[in-house]
């Protein structure tokens, strides 16, 4: 049998072909083999402890998935990650005031990692896992809620905040609310109610909140300045100026390193009936040009110019860093919209912040130099409060070096303080609330040359110059008004005919 060499040739390179291509199967199921084998490293571990919750981050060098489980006798935290392997030092993370006395690692067959978290106090636990972004690669986020604690410290008592619910009540109702009136109820009230009378000379409450947190650095200066820090510092310093003011309370709704959602700020606020919510940031911009102050108000209708609303979103993008699964829920969304267009206190409330949005510009211009004239108006998430008066500050721009260090500055910070609080001090002196300190010292504190009236339900300004005898302009230049919005319990000066 006679084969040609080009038969031969053919049969030799079709071996060949077969050769190769089993070796290039087997080299697939090779690195597939090695990829599923390839275990997830926990690079790093962050713990920040919040007073109403603690949040563990482990960040990954791949995608893992985990289970999460809970052990009594005593309190354990299990968290299993599959594939992987501990490369980070758990001695390193500070446990301090969190429900976390001891965390202790070991292998779990073979390939996995068990991390056992010893618990101190009830936690209802939660977890998710978070793909990389522009900060972080993946991480998985254990977040360990402590159930009935407030994020606030010290809150303010159920009764005295009963009492701020009655008052807000009676303002959109139209009722003057009078200290040490005994009102006899219509229905069976409980004993808590019973005790809750109006409450005479009450301080004012400012809800300053602390941008950012925790796994949320926001901006970061070119020198590595982190935004979370700086605006901490001066929210500190506000708070501290405003409980040494005779008639004001502050309440921080982020005391420490740790992150809070957007919407939970603002729910903060309203549980501690809030009179007014101060959001404190530092701005930042992709040329390190820019700089000076800024201070945003809400607008219904959104931005009023492309920068505003590129910084509102990029704020706002701050709960897919901190939030559950990292989406925001339109749903949510909606529902608070809703609400900002259906609540009736809405245009009030909005003048309320635009008048002290401009108190405040004013008295910035004085410690720094003012990157807007004139309060802008954003759709910032923490200002969608339609109850309580809101401004956010950009207390200038961290990516500008001369304002990075000045934001570092201890003395700085202080006067950007000083100067927040004189605007909003400067507000409340003129339009105290009812049953309010400031508002029972206006009361009994008579003007020479006029005598005074406390607006009811139903006034209007036109109406008060025409029952009073005096012309509507002379009455607004007496009560430093810019336009015809009053407010029930607000006391206008009545000048001398």
């Amino acid at each position: 049998m006679v084969i040609s060499a080009m038969g031969i040739h053919a049969k030799v390179m079709k071996v060949l072909a077969l050769r190769q291509l089993a070796l290039s199967i087997v080299a697939v199921i090779s690195a597939g083999l090695w990829t599923s084998l390839q275990a997830a490293t926990v690079e790093g571990m962050r713990l920040w402890a919040a007073p109403d919750h603690a949040r563990l981050v482990f960040d990954l060098s791949g995608a893992t998935s985990a289970d999460v489980f809970s052990l009594d006798d005593p309190a354990r935290l299990v968290i299993d990650l599959e594939n992987s392997q501990l490369e980070a030092d758990p001695d390193s993370l500070s446990l301090e005031d969190s429900a976390i006395s001891a965390l202790r690692t070991g292998t779990r067959e073979g390939n996995g990692l068990r991390v056992v978290l010893e618990l101190n106090r009830e936690v209802e636990p939660r977890h998710f896992t978070l793909t990389p972004n522009d900060q972080y690669g993946h991480r998985l986020v254990v977040d360990l809620e402590y159930p009935g604690e407030s994020a606030v410290e010290n809150p303010i008592d159920p009764i005295e905040a009963m009492i701020r619910e009655q008052e807000i009540q009676a303002q959109r109702a139209g009722v003057q609310v009078r200290a040490g009136s005994d009102q006899q109820a219509t229905e069976p009230t409980s004993r808590s109610s019973e005790q809750a009378k109006p409450h005479p000379r009450r301080d004012i409450i400012i809800a300053v909140d602390a941008g950012h947190g925790g796994e949320d650095p926001g901006a970061i200066g070119p020198s590595g300045t982190r935004e979370k820090d700086v605006v901490l510092d001066i929210s500190q310093r506000l708070a501290n100026i405003i409980n040494a003011t005779e008639g004001f309370k502050a309440v921080l709704i982020r005391d420490g390193d740790y992150y809070l959602g957007l919407r939970q700020r603002t729910q903060l606020a309203r549980e501690q009936k809030a009179d007014f919510f101060v959001s404190i940031h530092a701005d930042a911009f992709t040329s390190p040009r820019p700089q000076g102050s800024s201070v945003y108000a809400l607008s219904q209708r959104g931005a009023t110019s492309e920068t505003a609303q590129w910084l509102a979103d990029s704020e706002n993008r701050s709960d897919l860093i901190g939030g559950v699964d990292g989406n925001l829920s339109l749903r949510d969304k909606d529902q608070v919209l809703r609400g900002v267009l259906l609540d009736l206190t809405m245009t009030a409330t909005l003048n309320d912040s635009l008048s002290i949005g401009g108190q405040v510009l004013d008295q910035l211009g004085r410690v720094n130099r003012l990157h807007k004239s004139r309060v802008e108006q954003a759709g910032f998430m923490v200002l969608k409060s339609p109850d309580i008066p809101s401004l956010l500050i950009e207390t200038g721009f961290i990516s500008n070096p001369e304002e990075e260090r000045r934001l570092r500055d201890p003395v700085h910070q202080q006067g950007v303080a000083e100067a927040i609080f004189g605007g909003l001090k400067s507000h409340f002196e003129r339009y105290p609330p009812p049953a309010s300190l400031l508002a029972w010292q206006r009361d009994n504190q008579r003007r020479p040359g006029g005598d005074e009236y406390r607006i009811q339900s139903g006034d209007t300004l036109s109406a008060i110059a025409v029952r009073h005898g005096v012309p509507v302009n002379q009455l607004k230049q007496a009560n430093d008004l810019n336009g015809d919005v009053i407010r029930v319990g607000q006391v206008l000066r009545i000048p001398s005919s």
